[in-house]
């Protein structure tokens, strides 16, 4: 049933074609866009170098990944063959490999993978999605399906067993997706998913009986964001016969609908959602996957926009005041696992890596871009 996905996918990535003329209320957008992504291709000249902060790393680790869905997504409106090119050079200095060897199963390492599948498909090289593809298959062919014990998991990898599925034109990719999944969502810690309140654990250590300082369950601020990227880019490549697609959509709206009361006046939302005396605070990540989500479903026709536009150019909005003129972006939590890591922010701090909270940002503002110019 996936066939005439993958046609249709084809098309996409391999003209990655401009969406033409700039519209009236997108150039800014785009602009902020191109200053911060300018930022870091001049600090990181060569993409493939290794990454060294409290130790080294190859360039091939989650942070970068998500920063190349970002530029990817950027790519898509703005056809700069450089933006291209830096791909490429990320992904062959890495040798298209997996961060920690294809025989693991850990979910940082498959987001690399979502830009390899997208250069892929602009260039069908089988060496190109190799090991990516035995480490999806080792665990296609698996009966473990506990393997996505926090929640960041499900947008480092759920878009890559979607998308085989598409490829291979064979749902037993989106259905161990789904196994998987579920895993997350009932199984792992008493379930990760809040069914009353619609929002995340970031693992089984923050199911209650923990609580935050002021008594309040604790949902972290991008935790949940990778949730709605995750849903969102899945929802993007199955089609809508797939059997699960509607539990995806519903756990979507739910949790958007979650989210909207919970942004602050001036356009974020705290890194500790529900609790504003934890670590309160202006913070870009988890807004701009907040700004993506809600730029996302209405460009789907699934929000509405008497609720939903507004607060969507108000998150917008306080991200591009975190825009420095060299192209910096401020107000971007640390690397971790809850609202203390990487504390305290503030607009001229450098968190400990860059990549990420850029990877976000070009996502909110690509579709923001989309939908305010209606493409």
């Amino acid at each position: 049933m996936y066939r005439l996905l993958v046609i249709s996918l084809l098309a996409l990535l391999c003209s990655f074609s401009s969406f033409g003329q700039p519209h009236k209320g997108t150039e800014d957008i785009l602009d902020k866009m191109l200053l911060a992504n300018e930022y870091f291709m001049k600090k990181w000249p060569d993409p493939s170098v290794t990454v060294i902060t409290n130790k080294e790393r190859t360039s091939n680790l989650w942070t970068r990944g998500v920063y190349y869905e970002g530029l990817m997504s950027l790519y898509a409106i703005e056809k700069n063959p450089e933006y291209l090119q830096y791909a490429l050079d990320w992904a062959e200095g890495n040798n298209w490999s997996l961060r920690f060897g294809k025989e693991s199963r850990h979910a940082d390492p498959m987001c690399a993978g979502q830009t390899y599948l997208d250069l892929y498909l602009m260039d069908p090289r089988p060496e190109r999605i190799a090991d990516l593809k035995f480490a999806v298959d080792r665990m296609v062919n698996s009966e473990l399906s506990d393997d996505w014990t926090w929640i960041d998991a499900l947008q480092m990898a759920m878009p890559v067993f979607a998308r085989f599925a598409v490829l291979e034109d064979n749902s037993i990719y989106s259905e161990r997706m789904f196994e998987l999944y579920l895993h997350s969502k009932n199984i792992e810690g008493g379930g990760l998913y809040n069914i009353e309140e619609h929002l995340w654990w970031r693992d089984k250590d923050f199911v209650p009986p923990y609580k935050t300082p002021g008594g309040l369950n604790c949902y972290w601020s991008r935790g949940n964001g990778w949730v709605i990227l995750a849903l969102a880019r899945v929802m993007d490549i199955l089609p809508e016969s797939d059997p699960h697609y509607s539990e995806y959509k519903k756990t979507y709206l739910e949790m958007m609908n979650a989210l909207l009361p919970l942004q602050r006046k001036d356009g974020f939302w705290n890194v500790s959602l529900t609790d504003p005396t934890h670590f309160g605070g202006p913070e870009l990540s988890g807004t701009a996957l907040f700004v993506y989500g809600m730029a996302w479903g209405l460009n789907k026709g699934w929000l509405n926009k008497k609720e939903f536009k507004k607060p969507m150019n108000k998150g917008w909005a306080a991200m591009a005041k975190c825009v420095h003129s060299n192209g910096m972006l401020g107000f971007v939590q640390g690397t971790g696992k809850e609202p203390k890591d990487g504390q305290p922010l503030s607009y001229d701090k450098k968190p400990d890596f860059e990549d990420y909270g850029l990877g976000c940002f070009l996502l909110a503002g690509t579709e923001l871009w989309k939908y305010r110019s209606g493409s």
